[in-house]
């Protein structure tokens, strides 16, 4: 295998992108591909049982914890985008069986790293691999930063990796196991919270957020990206987070929350249901047509 394009298949750049490789290069890749020649030899002769597997990810899913990491969700154009995270993905290729998955760095220099992120189904020879650039910038309000330290590195290449690894499971795991799995993480979520709908909890929530904290529905909406009919277990998920971070101290309320804009939460006595004394004043006014009672 002279070529990396050899070793992997179907997802990668152009060889220009790619540039000359090092000796060392060479032998990780050349390493890496013996090792998955050993491991198919192996999955070939102790092949999966997919009904034990199936029954395996189910299993997992039904941990409340695996199920609150289960799916990435943020707002993107008055819409949500939504997903299988990598936690889940990697639950299902641990339980799935036979599968090699990571990221490689492939070189590292000029301030930028090449790395491979793959997932390789070792019983059908399904693969799909994604090589790409990672610049030693991070992004900052003020512009980028150029990062120096190994750690900070070496955090920033395995951040981006996460998520091209998490596509080339997806990629290699048939359709359906993983539509089962994100189903079942739905159920165990909403079982935790005693099977009550969506919105009672988004009420409970946004309440006592205004009770410990004066913060308004409004500044939560704004927060999530989105009405408060349109939560779901997820922004719950991340609202449950902000609130242990302001019961222990750890943070503030403008650390999260654009305070600035919202509404004074005296103002409010029920977010669900108007503003409360005011609007029982003008209805009371609406019933007597703007005629004053004695």
């Amino acid at each position: 295998m002279n070529d990396l394009r050899d070793y992997t298949s179907g997802d990668f750049t152009a060889p220009q992108q790619v540039g000359a490789r090092s000796a060392q290069t060479e032998m990780m890749v050349s390493r890496q591909a013996q090792e998955v020649q050993a491991a198919m030899v192996i999955a070939k002769r102790f092949p999966r049982n997919e009904t034990e597997s199936f029954a395996r990810i189910m299993m997992a899913c039904q941990r409340k914890r695996l199920a609150e990491q289960a799916m990435y969700e943020y707002p993107r154009g008055g819409t949500k985008v939504t997903g299988p995270s990598i936690r889940l993905a990697e639950a299902i290729a641990q339980n799935w069986g036979n599968i090699d998955f990571g990221i490689i760095e492939l070189e590292q220099k000029h301030g930028e790293s090449q790395v491979m992120a793959y997932a390789w189904d070792l019983e059908t020879n399904t693969r799909q691999s994604k090589i790409f650039t990672v610049p030693h910038v991070r992004g900052t309000k003020k512009g980028n930063v150029p990062l120096t330290d190994p750690r900070d590195i070496y955090e920033l290449v395995a951040n981006q990796g996460a998520r091209r690894v998490r596509a080339c499971i997806l990629g290699v795991i048939p359709g359906d196991i993983v539509d089962a799995a994100v189903e079942q993480c739905g159920q165990t979520l909403m079982k935790s919270e005693g099977n009550k709908p969506v919105i009672d909890i988004v009420r409970e929530m946004a309440l006592i957020f205004q009770n410990e904290f004066s913060v308004p529905l409004e500044a939560i909406e704004k927060f999530i990206g989105c009405k408060a009919e349109a939560f779901s277990m997820n922004d719950l998920i991340r609202l449950k987070k902000v609130y242990r971070s302001l019961k222990d101290g750890m943070a503030k309320r403008e650390d999260y929350f654009d305070m600035a804009s919202a509404e004074e939460p005296d103002q409010l006595e029920n977010p669900f249901e108007g503003h409360g004394k005011k609007a029982a004043e003008k209805k009371e006014g609406e019933k007597t047509d703007g005629v004053k009672p004695e």
